[in-house]
């Protein structure tokens, strides 16, 4: 019994397949494109172990195609071109029935090895599907991006991951002569982190030397927890060090920032991970207590995809020290989250009809710009009016974060709007 757990019962059909309802329930969209026999080229992006290739084995399987897979991590630009003459030569005459190229990770591919895909997908000799943990608008270049159409798969919830466990209890030949019992499931699933693959991984470690077992939080406690990092060979704990890295950050701490950033390194992590990470902290909890962070972190961002490694360690290094002393600020998260937690709430307002573009005669005809100021028009480049739609007019968004350069915004908008607001 070498084949792990997850590869015994790995989904075969759409109708096995758990979650990702939105593209492949009933009436989801992928399920709609592959009774057509219509599957475009495609990226499937989302987190470690929710099923992106057995999604991708599932199409080819249910569309009769013949199926090739590469992986990014050990295929160059010459394994490339040698599947694509395979595709070519297997394929039929018809965009319909071309054969399926699926490459897992394809946001490790290099901008040569996806330069080497573009003429396949556009002449339709293959119908690629990739899989990413990474946002494809980053890692995937424009001109192959704008071929294909970016699916996103939603990470599993508690019923998802324990519907797992009673399957492979129910189906799989090595378990279901076993006597297991789930008396609990918060620690396992804890440490699985979500990922389907590692979560099966870990429960037939649990299972397998005994013939009766009872999965409680102390068992997985005692068994697992102190050696998680063992079972993490494809990378799934870097959520997790990412998680501590920006927690450090975030807590004004260098020494935790370069500890885990050194974790993260040592680890083999894409250095434009973690520099995308720094873009994300330097707006979210510095913002505009210091403006100059998100300029640093975006310069760290194009540094390291010029430098690579080992010198852009030194980069990272510099940018998350940077960081982590900076005064911290979340105001202008809350602000975004506020606004948009407000539009969910009261749907599209009236534009105020003095704050509408008037183009056209009509339009100028009906009012449409009729009464606005210009700012500049007016002293210190200030003159108050509305800009809210009248139903929320007055709702403060924005609350300033307590530090010296958004001390100075609540002067300046109690200055200009007095009591308005509230500031």
């Amino acid at each position: 019994m070498n084949e792990p757990l997850a590869e015994r019962i790995r989904p075969k059909t759409l109708d096995d397949y758990i979650s990702q309802q939105h593209l492949i329930g009933k009436n989801g969209v992928l399920t709609n494109l592959i009774k057509q026999g219509i599957i475009p080229s495609l990226i499937l992006w989302g987190p470690p172990g929710i099923g992106k290739t057995t999604l991708a084995n599932i199409i080819a399987t249910t569309s009769k195609r013949p199926f090739y897979t590469l992986s990014a991590i050990s295929s160059g630009v010459k394994d490339v071109r040698e599947v694509i003459e395979k595709a070519k030569k297997s394929g039929g005459l018809f965009t319909a029935k071309n054969p399926i190229l699926f490459i897992d990770e394809i946001h490790r591919f290099s901008k040569s090895q996806q330069d080497s895909l573009l003429g396949a997908v556009e002449k339709g000799w293959v119908t690629l599907i990739g899989a990413t943990t990474e946002n494809p608008s980053f890692e995937v270049i424009p001109a192959l991006l704008s071929r294909c159409q970016v699916y996103i798969l939603n990470s599993f919830d508690k019923n998802d991951l324990i519907a797992l466990l009673h399957r492979a209890m129910k189906e799989d030949e090595h378990l279901s002569s076993k006597k297991i019992t789930l008396s609990e499931t918060d620690a396992l699933l804890q440490v699985s982190g979500g990922d389907a693959r590692k979560l099966l991984n870990i429960f037939e470690l649990l299972v397998s030397a005994e013939d009766e077992t009872d999965i409680t939080n102390a068992l997985v406690l005692e068994k697992i927890q102190k050696n998680t990092a063992r079972y993490d060979k494809t990378g799934e704990q870097h959520y997790d060090v990412v998680s501590a890295f920006i927690k450090s950050i975030r807590g004004s701490d260098p020494n935790g920032a370069v500890y885990w950033l050194a974790r993260m390194i040592e680890g083999g992590e894409d250095v434009k991970f973690i520099a995308r990470r720094l873009l994300i902290a330097a707006s979210e909890d510095i913002g505009n207590a210091n403006p100059t962070a998100l300029i640093l972190a975006t310069n760290t961002f194009q540094a390291v995809s010029v430098i690579g490694h080992p010198e852009s360690r030194i980069i990272l290094s510099q940018c998350a020290i940077y960081l982590a002393n900076s005064p911290k600020s979340n105001a202008s998260y809350l602000a975004i989250k506020n606004a948009q937690s407000l539009v969910q709430q009261t749907g599209d307002l009236s534009i105020p009809i003095h704050l509408r573009n008037a183009p056209t005669k009509l339009m100028r005809d009906l009012d449409y710009g009729k009464n606005y100021k210009y700012s500049h028009d007016y002293e210190n480049s200030f003159v108050t009016q509305e800009y809210l739609p009248q139903e929320v007019s007055g709702h403060k968004l924005y609350e300033p974060g307590n530090n010296a350069r958004e001390n100075q915004f609540k002067e300046t908008l109690k200055k200009r709007w007095k009591d308005k607001y509230g500031y």
